[in-house]
């Protein structure tokens, strides 16, 4: 029998999906384990398997496929609708275009490892300079209407403007800043020597992936944890993720790092099987993933029932990290106040400000106002402008983000977008008896439930503002999130 377009077009697209998964697992391999002498033909390996997954997509077969699709159900109806977006987007790259960004990237990528190393931000400016051209030539490609950042910044987070971004940053400045700043009057509100007491690394990891399981489901069944030069979160399926953390003697940076991921995994954990293998089967946005794993990471597991429920557990583990303390203390450590220079270690308070930064960055390379060669220099600047701080090497400072080097340009704002959705979409949660309580307690089962069947069960099927609007009853906003900080932050500093 002669398959119907749509069986066709569902073939196709779990074809593009299996290539797709095959290039993010070689890149998951080469932050975790690949030898370095392998980089220069692995970028070889992913520029051929994105440039396949890209010619399947884009070819002119997929287009007519789309146009003769008719959905039997609702199901189908979102897969075409998605995968016509993405196929609009998508023919407007040229193949030779796709190959010649993933050869960049991975060239770059393993140049930004090197000169991170050696704090050396001249070894890696003319990949980064590559990188910026290759990125308005993307954006020329997408086309835009009033700024090439909006062409990027719409991958990451489908309909968003840069216009937008910049009012919302402007908004939690002016609402923020005065609150950093009574914070760091204030003083000590803990002792934060325990934040680097001695606490073994292996048992560090340990403790971590523990908690990720007991806390917030996630299982060595379909998940799996391990070290890289940056966190992040693949995953090949809903059933094959993968997390990786970092270890220091600051032991917070493994413990919360991990957590952060895990919100990630779960977000994909949850995304529907009947979304598998197609265009759909990921989250709305980067910003909705990342209200997720802020959530984990922040509003859960930095909370006082959260440490009064694990505090026993970390005791068993660290006795010399728990010494002489009680959960609250350990609670007012972990949420401690100071402007710092790495983002992925920034308090709840200042981690705006370091996504601030980078926006203004990335438009002023953008527009050719700000030079590569500039760059230093600016970031030095707007740190201490925004956070009071000398910058005293460029590894602790424009080196130290993974994400110029993969060409994601764009990709910070979700940050922030992201941080604003994790306390709108908690507060809607609560709204159910079952879940508060369980929040309350550090139970999170009933959490978990309500976002698998709110958030994370619609994959891409759903706009961010779709998603938002229905999971919370009103468009997203930044008032929940300031007054989550006043009031937190207020309370532990003796501010209110």
């Amino acid at each position: 029998m002669t398959p119907t377009a749509m069986e066709e077009l569902r073939r196709r697209l779990a074809q593009v999906s299996d290539l797709d998964a095959a290039g993010s697992l070689l890149s998951w391999e080469q932050e975790t384990m690949m030898p370095p002498e392998a980089a220069r033909v692995r970028g070889l390996q992913l520029a051929t398997l994105a440039g396949l997954a890209h010619e399947l997509f884009t070819d002119a077969r997929t287009g007519d496929l789309l146009d003769a699709a008719r959905p039997a159900d609702d199901t189908e109806e979102a897969i075409v609708r998605v995968a016509r977006r993405d196929h609009g987007k998508a023919t407007r790259l040229p193949t030779t275009f796709v190959e010649e960004r993933t050869r960049a990237q991975n060239e770059a990528h393993h140049a930004w490892i090197e000169a991170r190393t050696s704090s050396d931000f001249g070894a890696f400016a003319p990949h980064l300079s590559t990188m910026m051209d290759l990125a308005r030539r993307e954006a020329d490609l997408l086309g835009y209407e009033d700024h090439p950042y909006d062409a990027l910044l719409d991958t990451y987070e489908p309909g968003m403007r840069a216009s937008q971004v910049r009012a919302v940053f402007d908004d939690l400045r002016d609402r923020t800043l005065p609150l950093l700043r009574r914070i760091t009057a204030a003083g000590d509100a803990a002792d934060y020597s325990v934040l680097t007491r001695s606490f073994p690394y292996d048992a560090q990891k340990a403790f971590a992936w523990d908690v990720a399981g007991r806390a917030f489901g996630l299982s060595g069944d379909f998940a799996r944890q391990d070290e890289s030069a940056h966190p992040f979160q693949s995953n090949f399926s809903r059933s094959d993720l993968r997390i990786t953390t970092r270890v220091q003697d600051y032991w917070p940076t493994c413990c919360f790092g991990t957590w952060h991921e895990t919100g990630h995994a779960m977000y994909e954990r949850g995304v529907s099987e009947r979304w598998e293998r197609t265009p759909v089967s990921r989250g709305a946005s980067l910003g909705v993933h990342e209200s997720q794993s802020r959530m984990f990471e922040n509003l859960l597991g930095r909370s006082l029932p959260f440490w009064e429920r694990y505090f026993p557990e970390l005791q068993k583990v660290a006795p010399e990290v728990t010494d002489g303390l009680d959960a609250a203390a350990l609670y007012r450590a972990v949420n401690r106040v100071q402007p710092s220079l790495i983002r992925v270690e920034a308090d709840e308070v200042t981690y705006n400000f370091h996504t601030l930064l980078r926006f203004e960055l990335e438009l002023g390379l953008l527009e050719g106002t700000l030079s590569v060669k500039e760059l230093p220099e600016a970031w030095n600047a707007k740190m201490k402008e925004y956070l009071g701080l000398d910058v005293p090497d460029d590894a602790q400072g424009v080196l130290q983000d993974i994400h110029w080097s993969a060409g994601l340009i764009g990709y910070f704002p979700t940050y922030t977008l992201g941080n604003l959705l994790s306390v709108q979409l908690l507060e809607a949660a609560q709204r159910d008896p079952a879940v508060a309580a369980g929040v309350a307690n550090a139970e999170y089962g009933p959490l978990l439930a309500w976002l698998v069947t709110n958030v994370h069960q619609h994959g891409r099927s759903l706009t961010p503002g779709e998603l938002t609007e229905q999971a919370t009853g009103r468009p997203l906003t930044a008032d929940p999130y300031v007054a989550y900080l006043h009031t937190k932050y207020g309370d532990i500093y003796e501010l209110n």
